[in-house]
C-alpha cells in the first residue's frame, strides 16, 4: 500500500480552491504515483492520482467539494462538542473567588455600578465581563475582596460562563486555521485535540479572567487573516471584504482587552506588508489596482481598528461616570467630570491663601497626593521621623494647612494670598507635624534627600520652610487652584519636593516615595497643583470650566496605564515567573487552595502537550533547514514533497512567527511576569505541532490520529483534577492520589 499523504495532490488551480479531508478508510486506499524525473512521467503521475483536468470544471469541482468538505464539517462539530463540554463542565466550582477573579470580577461590578476605577489594561475585557454579569442577573454587589471568599447566592456563573464560552472557541479556531494553512484535516484535528485536552487551557478558560477574552480575539484575528489570504484570487468580492474587515475588528478587540494584543497586530501587519509586496510584483495589476489594494487594507486594518479602539474608551468613559477608587490616579481636571467626586460641579476659592486647608497633588501621572501618617521611618532609613509619602487615593491624611514663615494667629478679614516667591510652612492637619527635609538620603532614591514630618503644633526648625514657585510665573503672581503648576523649593538645602514614583516597601505601606531632589530641572515629578482648597474667608468659583475634553482624557488614561504597567514590579517574597520556565511547563500557578482541606485548582499545562509543542518548535527549524539545503543543492524532492515544503515554510512560518511575537518580547519586560502570559504563544505552538506531526505521518493518518488521541486522552484523564478541582493530601504528602503525577519538583499541586 502506498503512503497516504497529509495534503492532496494539487495542480495550480486546485491549490487555490480546495482542501482535502480524506476519511481514514479512503486515505488508506488512495495511492499516489511516484514522481519521475521524466517530464512526461510527472504528468502521468498527476493523472494517475485522479486529479484530472476535467475535475476542475464547475460540476466536477462541486462534486469534489461536496465529498471533501463533509468530513471536515463532521470533525468540526466533534471539535466543537468536545471543546464546549470540557470548558463548561463544573463551571460553578469552586463556589468561591479564585486567583485574579478578585480583580476582574470586581471590575465587572464597577461597570454594573458605573463606578470609576483604574486598571493597567484597556477596558474592553472588563466591560464584557460586566455585561455578561448584568445579562445573567448579577447585581454588582459582591465585593470580591480576596481569593477564597464564598459567592453564596450571587449569580457569578454568567461571568464564568461567558469566559468559558469564548475559551471554547479556541480549539475550533485552531482547527480552522490549521485546515486553511495545511489543507489537511489530520493536521487540523491534531492541533484542536492538543488544545481540547490541555488542562492549562481548560483552567484558564473557566474563571473570570481577561485571558480567554484576549485569546479569543487573537485567534479570531489570525483566522480572519488566513481566510482573507485565501481570497487573493477574488479581490474586492464580498467574501474578500468580509474577512478583511473581520481581521480589523478582531485586532481592535485584542488590543482593547490587553496591550499584548499589539503582538497579533504586528503579525497581521507583517503579513499585510508581504501581501502588498507580492501584489507590487504582479505585472498584471496596474498602479491604480495596487493603490486600491493599499487603501482597502489601510481602511480595514488601520483606520477601522483605531475607530473601534477609541469607541471602546468612549463607552468606558460614559459608563464609568461616578467617583470611585481610581480617581486618585488621574489629574484634578479629569476627576472634575466624575459624579460624586469633590471636584465635580464644585466651587472653591480661586487663589491659594495663608490659612487654607489643601490637598497637594503631584503632576506626574499616578504621582499621588502629598500624604503623611503617624508611622515613623524604620531604623536605618534616614532619620527616624514621621513618614511623608504620596498616596494615590483620597484620604484625610492628605490634608495640609498653609502657614506663613512666622504665623501670627491674629489675622482678621480677608487672608493674604500665597504668591510666587513666598516662604511657607506646610503643617499636616492630622498629626500637626511640619513638612521637613534634611541632608539624610532618601529611602529608595539615594541621591535625593529624605522628606519627613517634624515638630508639633507649629514648632519646628529652619528645615520646615519651603519657597513657593509658580512654574512660568513671576514674583508676586498668585497661586491658582487646580491650574497653577507649583514647585516647593527647600530653603535650607536648595532641593525641590519630588515624587519619585517608586513604591516603598511594606513599612511604607507600599505608598509612593517622596523625596527632596537636588536636581532642579522642571519635571512633572517636581511639579504639584493645589486640588482641594478650603478657606471660608474667600469667595468660591465654579470648577466646571476646567473639565477636559475627550481627547485629553483619552491621552491621560493611556499615560496612566503605561506607567502603571511599568510599575508592576515583584513585591517582597512574591514569586516572579521567568519566561524560560513557560515552554517547559516548569511551574504552574495556584488558582485556589493551598492545603489538603481546601478545594485546590492548579494552572498547569498537560505535560505531553507542552513537551510535544516544545519538540515541534525544534523539529520545525530542522525540517526547514533540511528542505532549504536540499533545494539549494538541487536535489529533487518530488511533487508531493515540494507541496509539503510550501506548507512547511509558508503556513508553518506564519505560526512560528506568531509564537515568537507572543513569547520573545517578555524577555525584555521589567514588570512582574506570570505563567499565564505564555498561553497566547502556546496556541501558536500547538497549531505548529499539528502541522509538523502531520508532516511526519507518512504512513497512515488514522494511526497518527489514534496515537495522539489516546495519549492525550490518557494524560487528560490523569491530570484533569488540576482543572476541575481536587481535595485531600498534596502530591508530596502520604496517601495523595496525585503523588505519581508530580513529575517535576517545581510542580506545587
Amino acid at each position: 500500500m502506498a503512503k497516504a499523504e497529509c495534503t492532496p495532490k494539487w495542480n495550480t488551480l486546485a491549490l487555490r480552491n480546495r482542501k482535502t479531508c480524506p476519511t481514514p478508510e479512503k486515505s488508506f486506499q488512495t495511492t499516489f504515483t511516484p514522481v519521475s524525473k521524466d517530464k512526461n512521467s510527472q504528468t502521468a503521475g498527476h493523472l494517475a492520482g485522479g486529479d484530472t483536468q476535467s475535475s476542475n470544471g464547475p460540476s466536477g469541482q462541486f462534486l469534489a467539494r461536496e465529498s471533501i468538505e463533509s468530513p471536515s464539517k463532521v470533525l468540526l462539530m466533534l471539535v466543537a462538542g468536545l471543546s464546549f463540554s470540557t470548558r463548561l463542565y463544573m463551571i460553578t466550582e469552586p463556589p468561591h473567588v479564585c486567583w485574579d477573579e478578585t480583580h476582574f470580577g470586581k471590575m465587572g461590578s464597577y461597570y454594573i455600578n458605573r463606578t470609576f476605577f483604574f486598571d493597567v489594561h484597556p477596558p474592553l475585557g472588563k466591560m464584557l465581563i460586566g455585561l455578561a454579569g448584568y445579562m445573567s442577573g448579577y447585581d454588582g454587589t459582591f465585593p470580591f475582596i480576596k481569593p477564597g471568599d464564598k459567592y453564596e447566592n450571587q449569580n457569578y456563573w454568567g461571568m464564568r460562563g461567558f469566559c468559558a464560552t469564548l475559551g471554547s472557541f479556541l480549539p475550533i479556531f485552531a482547527y480552522l486555521i490549521v485546515l486553511e494553512l495545511s489543507n489537511s484535516c489530520t493536521a487540523a484535528i491534531i492541533a484542536a485535540t492538543l488544545l481540547i485536552f490541555d488542562t492549562g487551557c481548560i483552567t484558564i478558560s473557566q474563571y473570570i479572567l481577561l485571558d480567554p477574552i484576549l485569546m479569543f480575539f487573537i485567534m479570531a484575528a489570525v483566522l480572519s487573516m488566513v481566510k482573507f489570504n485565501q481570497q487573493r484570487y477574488r479581490s474586492f468580492s464580498a467574501s474578500w471584504w468580509l474577512w478583511l474587515v473581520l481581521t480589523g475588528i478582531n485586532l481592535a478587540g485584542a488590543l482593547g482587552v490587553k496591550f499584548v494584543g499589539l503582538f497579533v497586530i504586528i503579525l497581521v501587519g507583517l503579513n499585510t506588508i508581504w501581501d502588498l509586496w507580492r501584489l507590487l510584483g504582479d505585472m498584471s495589476l496596474s498602479l491604480v489596482d495596487i493603490a486600491k489594494h493599499f487603501l482597502a487594507r489601510a481602511f480595514a486594518l488601520i483606520l477601522l481598528p483605531v475607530i473601534l479602539y477609541v469607541t471602546i474608551f468612549a463607552v468606558h468613559f460614559v459608563v464609568l461616570n461616578k467617583s470611585g477608587p481610581g480617581d486618585g490616579f488621574f489629574s484634578s481636571a479629569f476627576q472634575s467630570r466624575l459624579i460624586g467626586n469633590n471636584l465635580h460641579n464644585a466651587s472653591m476659592p480661586e487663589y491659594l491663601a495663608f490659612g487654607s486647608t489643601v490637598t497637594i497633588k503631584n503632576l506626574r501621572i499616578a504621582g499621588g497626593y502629598l500624604h503623611s501618617h503617624w508611622h515613623l521611618y524604620p531604623e536605618g532609613v534616614g532619620a527616624r521621623q514621621q513618614q511623608v509619602t504620596a498616596y494615590l487615593h483620597k484620604d484625610y491624611n492628605n490634608l495640609w494647612v498653609v502657614h506663613r514663615q512666622q504665623d501670627n494667629n491674629s489675622q482678621s478679614g480677608n487672608p493674604d494670598l500665597v504668591r510666587h516667591g513666598d516662604i511657607v510652612r506646610l503643617e499636616h492637619k492630622e498629626t500637626t507635624r511640619n513638612l521637613h527635609s534634611h541632608l539624610h538620603e532618601a529611602p529608595l532614591t539615594k541621591k535625593h534627600f529624605q522628606v519627613t514630618g517634624y515638630g508639633i503644633n507649629g514648632t519646628g526648625d529652619a528645615n520646615d520652610l519651603w519657597q513657593v514657585e509658580v512654574c512660568g510665573g513671576r514674583k508676586g503672581d498668585p497661586v491658582k487652584v487646580l491650574r497653577s503648576k507649583v514647585r516647593f523649593l527647600h530653603r535650607a538645602t536648595g532641593c525641590v519636593l519630588y515624587s519619585s514614583g517608586k513604591t516603598l516597601p511594606k513599612w511604607g505601606w507600599e505608598q509612593i516615595e517622596v523625596t527632596c531632589s537636588p536636581y532642579l530641572k522642571e519635571t512633572p515629578s517636581s511639579q504639584w497643583n493645589i486640588e482641594d482648597h478650603i478657606n471660608p474667608k474667600l469667595p468660591n468659583i465654579s470648577l466646571s470650566v476646567l473639565k477636559p475634553n475627550f481627547l485629553e482624557i483619552l491621552l491621560e488614561s493611556h499615560i496612566v496605564m503605561f506607567r502603571g504597567n511599568s510599575g508592576l514590579k515583584p513585591k517582597d517574597n512574591e514569586m516572579n515567573s521567568k519566561p524560560w520556565h513557560w515552554p517547559i511547563n516548569y511551574q504552574g500557578l495556584r488558582f485556589s487552595g493551598v492545603n489538603a482541606t481546601e478545594y485546590r485548582v492548579y494552572l498547569l499545562g498537560n505535560p505531553v502537550v507542552w513537551w510535544i509543542n516544545l519538540a515541534s518548535l525544534g523539529l520545525y527549524l530542522t525540517m526547514v533547514a533540511v528542505a532549504s539545503i536540499a533545494t539549494q543543492r538541487g536535489f529533487s524532492l518530488g511533487q508531493q514533497r515540494i507541496e509539503h515544503s510550501l506548507v512547511l515554510v509558508r503556513g508553518g512560518g506564519l505560526l512560528m512567527l506568531g509564537w515568537l511575537l507572543h513569547y520573545a518580547p517578555f524577555f525584555t519586560m521589567g514588570r512582574i511576569l506570570y505563567f499565564h502570559h505564555y498561553f497566547p504563544a502556546m496556541l501558536f505552538s500547538s497549531m505548529l505541532t499539528g502541522t509538523k506531526l502531520c508532516e511526519l505521518s507518512t504512513m497512515k493518518n488514522q494511526l497518527v490520529l489514534n496515537t495522539v488521541r489516546n495519549s492525550l486522552s490518557l494524560l487528560f484523564y490523569l491530570f484533569h483534577p488540576l482543572s476541575y478541582g481536587m481535595t485531600g493530601p498534596l502530591a508530596h504528602e502520604p496517601g495523595s492520589a496525585m503523588a505519581d503525577l508530580k513529575w517535576m519538583d517545581s510542580w506545587e499541586f
